[in-house]
């Protein structure tokens, strides 16, 4: 009988102790960098709507900020800032985040040359600099990792006076969290190699 009664216990307690760490459980958050403050500990992202790595879909406004993890050893490397949200090759279309106006804005390319297939270890892209700027020649180059892109197009003149972060893409980083605005954990998506033993 005092066996029972231990049992019981004992899982009365357990049943208490799921229900007390329900409420426990974090947030996931993920979205593409726009703004990181190293000083300020803090980084602003794009949110993705999609939740898909190959289809993201970066159109939340405004974006938001989290504090970076307390922890530094929660946290991975630095994320990169940039505005560009969407190259699409086959509408000749870059879409990127204007952070004074606080909107995206789309601007119409003329395709020089693509390249398709291009890993990040490629002869043509590795340890080069992207998006490769050539005011003179008028001529913009992005890599896109994810799409396996390098793409070369010219813009009306009016849009090299934008930052050169205006076409590249930031870093897709993965923030966990339990209080609004404050991440516990947070992964450069984009700089971590999750197949790398």
């Amino acid at each position: 009988m005092l066996k029972k009664r231990y049992v019981a216990v004992a899982l009365l307690c357990l049943v208490s102790l799921a229900a007390w760490g329900c409420g426990e459980y974090g947030k996931v958050d993920q979205g593409r960098t726009v703004a990181f403050d190293k000083e300020a500990g803090t980084v602003t992202l794009i949110r993705d709507k999609a939740n898909d790595w190959q289809h993201p879909d970066y159109s939340i406004l405004p974006p938001f900020t989290y504090k970076v993890p307390a922890d530094k050893k929660e946290m991975g490397p630095d994320p990169k800032a940039g505005y560009r949200m969407k190259l699409d090759v086959e509408k000749n279309k870059v879409v990127y985040y204007d952070p004074k106006a606080v909107v995206f804005k789309t601007v119409d390319f003329t395709l020089i040359d693509t390249k398709e297939k291009i890993a990040k270890d490629h002869p043509l892209v590795k340890d080069k600099k992207f998006p490769a700027i050539d005011r003179d020649k008028k001529t913009i180059t992005i890599f896109s990792g994810r799409q396996k892109l390098l793409v070369t197009f010219s813009v009306p003149d009016e849009y090299f006076e934008l930052p050169d972060a205006t076409w590249d893409a930031g870093d897709e980083v993965r923030v966990y969290y339990k209080e609004e605005g404050v991440s516990l954990r947070m992964m450069n998506v984009t700089k971590t190699d999750i197949f790398k033993k």
